[in-house]
């Protein structure tokens, strides 16, 4: 596991999008050699403009296979749309996320609910990509009002007029006010979608873990020059690896640890 000043702190990383499977599996090999346990990898991309790189599809989810298997790391996928769960679900994956372009939407996020009614597995929550706290809140409870019983957050930085030097604006006090409303979940910080470049990871990575969140979800490319999205911002599995030496972030071995084995129980919680 990772600590951070005594702290057992989450690190998920893993390209912006799953490209090709000699891409994937170099990249998870890399990232496994340092301690990540969980990969996180993009199917289908929903990307801002059209005609820009989607995802793989299908295929990326059978080399996520080839991960599992061949370095028992759990794969973390993005869903948006009920077929998504259940077509996810079907190759195994063993981590969910909802992007910031479906939290923004409370139809969308009814929809994805009621599909994980009775689903054992973990699913991390990003925030909307407008700064609404109660829009982040509500998507939250929607899933916890389905029996959703594990569940994260992750916070990637809002879309506003003026984001310079970022590409999204940090708004770190928003994530803060979530954990006061729900000190039970564990809240991730991307810093690869607020920065936008990798130059400003380290910086806003060590905010992050200041203010005390949980960990990181950050991307990780084996060549990000050749990325077809998100180039700037993605670190490789070495530069990744002395920013983490750099933050105070130490690995140690830990198989109790290793991934989602542990989660809260969501309803015993909002019970109380």
């Amino acid at each position: 596991m990772f600590l951070w000043n005594e702290k057992a702190i989450r690190i998920i990383a893993g390209p912006c999008s799953v490209e090709s499977e000699n891409q994937l599996l170099t990249t998870a090999r890399k990232l496994k050699k340092i301690g990540v346990p969980i990969l996180r990898g993009g199917i289908l991309k929903p990307r801002s403009r059209a005609h820009h790189f989607e995802g793989v599809g299908e295929p990326g989810l059978k080399w996520l296979q080839e991960v599992q298997q061949e370095l028992d790391m759990q794969v973390a996928v993005e869903v948006g749309t009920p077929r998504q769960i259940e077509f996810a679900l079907q190759y195994g994956v063993d981590v969910l996320w909802i992007g910031a372009r479906t939290t923004v939407s409370p139809f969308a996020m009814q929809e994805l609910a009621e599909a994980l009614k009775g689903v054992d597995v973990p699913v991390m929550l990003k925030n909307p990509v407008c700064p609404d706290l109660e829009l982040w809140t509500g998507a939250v409870e929607r899933l916890v009002d389905t029996g959703l019983g594990k569940l994260s957050l992750i916070h990637r930085g809002f879309s506003v007029l003026n984001t310079i030097p970022y590409r999204n604006a940090p708004c770190l006090e928003i994530a803060m006010e979530m954990k006061k409303r729900f000190p039970f979940l564990t809240v991730l910080c991307d810093p690869s979608h607020i920065c936008g470049k990798r130059e400003l990871l380290q910086g806003i990575s060590n905010k992050a873990l200041q203010l005390g969140m949980d960990g990181l979800f950050i991307e990780s490319h084996c060549c990000p020059a050749s990325a077809l999205s998100d180039a700037a911002q993605q670190l490789t599995p070495e530069a990744l690896e002395k920013m983490l030496e750099r933050l105070g972030v130490c690995y140690i071995e830990d198989e109790s640890n290793n991934g989602f084995n542990t989660s809260c129980c969501l309803s015993e919680h909002c019970k109380s």
